[in-house]
């Protein structure tokens, strides 16, 4: 009636619906309820912590920025919200193989899909993949730390070819200097050539594979190419290969190690992860994620908490209980028997 009283009278239009005109000037006089403002205020944080992940982040990943915050609301009061604002995240698509093999030796699977270390530099994923440019392909080539998840090695090049994957591994090396570390790849060429083995083998690198077309025997990193393509490749595209190196660049340093939120390490970023495992008292400053009873400005006074809560067990699952992407590796079929090759031992890889 608000929106037509231009174009009809209030009488006729009460008539109409059946209402009586005071009731409706009473309804319209009536100031907003507590719970209507206090979610106008909420959208407006929402909003914010929506933008801040370049619109990427969902449900899960805004109740955790609000805990944060101090600001205690269920799930499905934030999934209303952003619904009610038209807010969304981003969906996955299906990621695509691009392993090819030159005929080269394999490693030993030394992982056996247990993708869970109880500290850095214990085991890296690493693989390759290529961004869609009008200029070509460019290919990206990580190392990503299980224990964090972090990016620790890239590299990106305009050719498929065995110096961007040790370029990547050369900077992982310089960045964390790790004694004795298993880097686990695919069967690709790159990985099963002369010049990545010896590289491996002067660093000191424990190289391990999967088998070949089994996308879970390296579904860590299978799991952070889906995420990059779709918080990034998927909304974006590209005329030149300079403009997605600065992309995915920025995608990497600028957001995905220091601030993207990772659901299987407590919704902390990899670069927060790794500083809580160092100092466990910065657990104590995170905010529960569990569902909460308490409504937010309950009391009518305030929609903050003046201590924040400290993460338990029921708020956040634990690293080494998942695995591969979103952990559906788990309920994968088992792997069949070991090789014979599985068996060699690490130090007779050429």
């Amino acid at each position: 009636m608000s929106e037509n009283r231009a174009r009809y009278p209030i009488a006729v239009m009460c008539r109409s619906l059946g209402v009586s005109p005071s009731g409706y000037y009473a309804w319209a006089k009536r100031p907003a309820s507590k719970r209507a403002v206090m979610n106008e205020l909420l959208i407006e944080d929402i909003r914010a912590a929506h933008t801040s992940s370049k619109g990427t982040y969902g449900v899960p990943r805004i109740q955790a920025d609000l805990a944060e915050q101090g600001i205690r609301i269920g799930r499905k009061r934030v999934a209303r919200l952003m619904r009610n604002a038209g807010l969304a995240g981003v969906s996955r698509r299906k990621f695509v193989t691009t392993t090819v093999r030159d005929g080269g030796r394999q490693a030993p699977d030394l992982v056996d899909r247990n993708f869970t270390a109880d500290k850095p530099n214990l085991l890296w994923v690493a693989d390759i993949t290529h961004v869609p440019t009008w200029a070509g392909f460019l290919y990206l080539a990580v190392v990503l730390d299980a224990f964090s998840r972090r990016i620790v090695g890239w590299s990106m090049a305009t050719t498929l070819h065995t110096q961007v994957v040790l370029d990547a591994l050369d900077m992982a090396l310089w960045q964390r200097r790790p004694a004795g570390v298993i880097h686990h790849s695919d069967q690709g060429a790159q990985y099963t050539s002369i010049g990545f083995g010896n590289r491996c083998r002067e660093a000191g690198v424990r190289p391990s594979m999967g088998s070949v077309g089994d996308a879970y025997d390296n579904a860590m990193c299978e799991s952070f190419f889906a995420t990059l393509e779709c918080e990034l490749l998927d909304r974006r595209r590209f005329r030149t290969q300079a403009e997605a190196r600065i992309a995915v660049f920025e995608f990497i340093e600028g957001f995905y190690n220091p601030r993207r939120r990772h659901s299987s390490i407590g919704y902390l970023s990899p670069v927060a992860f790794e500083r809580s495992a160092l100092d466990p008292d910065a657990l104590k400053s995170a905010a529960v994620l569990a569902p909460v009873k308490e409504r937010p400005g309950s009391d009518g006074t305030s929609r903050t908490v003046s201590v924040p809560a400290i993460l338990d067990g029921h708020s956040t699952r634990q690293p080494r209980e998942r695995a591969g992407r979103d952990g559906k590796m788990l309920s994968a079929e088992p792997k069949d028997g070991p090789k014979q090759e599985d068996r060699m031992p690490s130090d007779q890889i050429p």
